[in-house]
């Protein structure tokens, strides 16, 4: 079985992040996407700005079930931070030996590629697969994946200033946000 990683901090996980691991295994890309958590991001700037870990791996269940080919991973949890993709990959790869890996990154990572640790074995290793990003012209990117033009950013701006978002998150992770308060300060 091959199974795409998508990591993300997930702050709060979208309907664009649902589409977009949806259409790559309806596409046969991968036979599944793994939703991988990242507890700290070393290129993200603002850490501060996570809601904490149980919280986001919470959302990501709520919006992940029942869609056949979509699992949540958390992996990543366990292992040291900061938060390396290379170590997760050659963590999953030694936890499930049968399986293939591969990446799901975004062209807007994949033009910054080189700054990641080890990013020549992940190449080599892990086949990344790349999703168009708006504003983001990369080769590598495949075409006709669904593009969401908004953020996790601009999503938490709009929560903040109690402004609707629910076209934007799915229905069970825009009730636990509003249960347990988040993103409103």
């Amino acid at each position: 079985m091959t199974a795409g990683i998508f990591g993300g901090s997930f702050n709060p996980v979208h309907n664009g992040h649902i589409a977009l691991a949806k259409a790559i295994v309806e596409r046969g890309i991968v036979d599944e996407v793994w939703l991988s958590l990242s507890p700290q991001n070393p290129l993200k700037d603002h850490p501060e700005e996570l809601v904490d870990d149980a919280d986001r791996l919470a959302m990501l269940r709520l919006a992940t079930n029942g869609i056949k080919g979509l699992e949540v991973c958390d992996i990543e949890l366990s292992l040291p931070r900061p938060s390396y993709t290379i170590n997760t990959l050659r963590a999953l790869s030694r936890q499930y030996p049968r399986n293939r890996f591969r990446l799901i990154i975004g062209a807007d990572n994949m033009l910054v590629f080189d700054r990641w640790k080890d990013h020549a074995e992940i190449m080599r290793d892990y086949n990344p697969v790349v999703y168009p990003r708006p504003g983001y012209d990369c080769p590598q990117a495949i075409t006709g994946l669904p593009e969401f033009p908004v953020s996790s950013t601009e999503i938490r701006n709009l929560l903040k200033g109690h402004k609707p978002v629910n076209k934007l998150l799915p229905h069970a992770v825009i009730e636990y946000i509003s249960q347990r308060g988040l993103y409103t300060r």
